[in-house]
């Protein structure tokens, strides 16, 4: 009899610990994200303060005039000049959701600030949905096979300008023959080595060999061989997507994904005062993938917060798979020339080398500034961190992953 005892509250047990990670499948509303205090997400809650305060107190060093930023720092490469918009940023701010629940906020979660290279996620994420839906058939595929010679929308240009005579008026993104041989795996890992000059933008210009000698002699790499971070690469895989789509990105962001989540209204993607097409007789912006030059991604921690439960989850919101299982195995999976790399903007924790203190399995959709969406399954976390200094994130993560009760 007590042995029948003892296993029906074993039982009992375990189907109340089964129900308390039974928050795993919550997913808030549009217009309500349900709280839950830190013991209630089995957080110590003194622990947890302190690693708040920790990411508070390390407050990025840059101004927070973010135009100011720029011109201390990209702003002096060649071509460096600001061609889209900046914003002076709000208070170190942050999120942390766990099981979907809020546990902790601070700053102002509802400001919308520059997000800078996170913008790359959700750009990546519009090749995703294009790959999901059958317009792009493989990844594999050359981007050159799904291009078209681009028009640029200049206000006044006249075509029968002596000085343009015999000259193309088109962008033509995939005319060399190095450019023809790019994948879109190619260019959503940044390993296409893509050659060219985007938007008054150089690819050379752009975090810039120390060797003023090689800025235009350097031998090309045969895509998927090197990896190199470069926004005007970026860019060029932004101006091809649009292209695919045929409709400005923000839209298709926001039909397919944005809205599917429930995130506010108040976010814009813009691109250059200079990156305007006309496709199907329609003038439109192809968007930046970052903030390097300014435009990008304007966004709050809450909407961002949103999009890394989403990526955290497999791509899956509630019943509805919004990005493909598939899509995100293949983003969250590394390249052997960049390891803790996968598709823009997933930073990967392979071999713990990017965060030792975080779990191998956690990633990162990240950006200047420093702007972080940190992504644990294992721990049910999301955590976004804004304008904190960047060697400070994996302390602090060491910080908050002390905090979780076993």
């Amino acid at each position: 009899m007590l042995c029948k005892q003892l296993t029906s509250i074993v039982a009992v047990v375990i189907i109340l610990a089964s129900l308390a990670y039974a928050q795993s499948n919550y997913f808030p509303l549009a217009d309500n994200w349900e709280r839950r205090t830190p013991e209630q997400a089995k957080l110590d809650s003194v622990k947890l303060k302190e690693a708040i305060d920790f990411a508070i107190a390390n407050e990025s060093k840059a101004p927070r005039n973010l135009e100011l930023a720029h011109y201390q720092t990209f702003g002096r490469e060649p071509f460096g000049e600001a061609i889209g918009q900046f914003k002076e940023r709000g208070d170190p701010t942050g999120i942390i959701i766990r099981g979907g629940y809020i546990v902790a906020e601070w700053g102002e979660p509802n400001r919308v600030d520059m997000t800078f290279s996170v913008t790359k996620s959700f750009l990546s994420t519009t090749v995703g949905l294009a790959f999901d839906r059958k317009l792009i058939r493989s990844l594999q595929d050359k981007a050159a096979d799904y291009s078209a010679p681009t028009a640029p929308h200049k206000l006044g240009a006249k075509f029968d300008d002596a000085d343009r005579f015999g000259k193309s008026p088109f962008i033509d993104l995939f005319a060399t023959e190095h450019n023809r041989k790019i994948t879109w795996e190619n260019m959503l890992r940044q390993t296409s080595d893509w050659e060219g000059t985007l938007w008054g933008k150089p690819e050379w210009a752009d975090r810039p060999d120390r060797d003023v000698n090689n800025w235009l002699t350097r031998k090309r790499n045969e895509p998927g061989s090197v990896y190199e971070y470069n926004d005007v690469r970026v860019n060029a895989l932004a101006l091809a997507a649009l292209n695919v789509w045929r409709r400005p990105l923000p839209q298709v962001l926001k039909e397919y994904v944005m809205d599917e989540i429930g995130t506010s209204n108040t976010w814009r993607w813009y691109g250059y005062e200079n990156s305007w097409v006309v496709i199907d007789g329609q003038i439109m912006q192809s968007v930046s993938g970052g903030g390097h030059w300014g435009g990008g991604m304007f966004i709050s921690a809450r909407d961002m917060a949103r999009f890394g439960l989403l990526t955290g989850r497999n791509g899956k919101w509630r019943d509805k798979q919004v990005l493909s299982a598939e899509f995100v195995r293949q983003a969250k999976t590394p390249t052997s020339v960049q390891p803790t790399y996968g598709f823009m903007n997933w930073f990967l924790n392979t071999d713990k080398k990017l965060y030792p203190n975080a779990p191998a399995s956690a990633f990162v959709h990240t950006g200047n500034g420093v702007n972080i969406i940190y992504v644990d399954p294992v721990n049910d976390l999301v955590v976004v961190v804004r304008w904190i200094e960047n060697g400070k994130i994996d302390e602090f993560l060491g910080k908050l992953l002390a905090s979780l009760k076993s």
